[in-house]
């Protein structure tokens, strides 16, 4: 019981530091609306999810002892940040152009939420920080002595718990601030820091030593 509550102390805090996960829910809730957070979340979450899977089935540890596998997760998950970094500085040009047509912006809304939650995904599915997650400090608060599998279920259940109240909290806070955000200027502004950012973490990812 000890080490449930330790880990949750653990990862709230790590749920609560600003990062991938966090920015990429602003970022969406700030462009698109409470609905494109949320679908955003519901993508992080289930690929949390998949990671759950794969660590009870002990494929995780394989992944990350792979060096060839972990390093393609690595720089693939760089390059899609960097991707959408890119994507983030270049959205004010690109919504001006939706603009002008009409038939193509309202496709475009049309497959948002779609967006999101396969943003969501991807980036946790390609997250190297989140597979070492499962594999180096989850099992530090194990009990050999029980069901492992068990209590790595346990575990991720916190973690999948603790980031749904968290990133719910992010995307209603900003939904109550996004009118202020959707001034032109604002806008612009906001979407060249977020792309900066995201290249800059793509970047980091890319080029920390394993």
């Amino acid at each position: 019981m000890h080490e449930i509550w330790m880990f949750t102390a653990v990862a709230l805090m790590i749920v609560m530091v600003p990062g991938v996960d966090s920015l990429l829910v602003l970022k969406n809730t700030i462009i698109h609306g409470k609905k494109a957070g949320f679908f955003t979340m519901v993508g992080i979450i289930l690929a949390l999810v998949v990671w759950t899977t794969l660590a009870v089935l002990g494929l995780a540890t394989i992944i990350s002892k792979s060096m060839v596998v972990f390093l393609a997760i690595k720089y693939a998950g760089a390059a899609y940040l960097i991707y959408l970094g890119i994507q983030s500085w270049r959205a004010r040009a690109q919504n001006m152009i939706l603009q002008e047509e009409l038939p193509l912006q309202v496709e475009a809304e049309k497959n948002v939420s779609l967006s999101c939650m396969t943003q969501g995904i991807t980036t946790d599915l390609l997250n190297p920080k989140t597979l070492l997650l499962y594999v180096t400090l989850m099992p530090q608060f194990i009990q050999p002595n029980f069901n492992i599998n068990s209590q790595l279920i346990v575990l991720a259940g916190i973690l999948i718990a603790l980031s749904i109240v968290w990133l719910g909290i992010v995307i209603l806070v900003m939904n109550v601030i996004r009118k202020w955000f959707m001034k032109q200027t604002v806008q612009a502004i906001f979407n060249k820091i977020t792309g900066v950012m995201l290249v800059g973490i793509g970047i980091r990812i890319a080029t920390e030593k394993v």
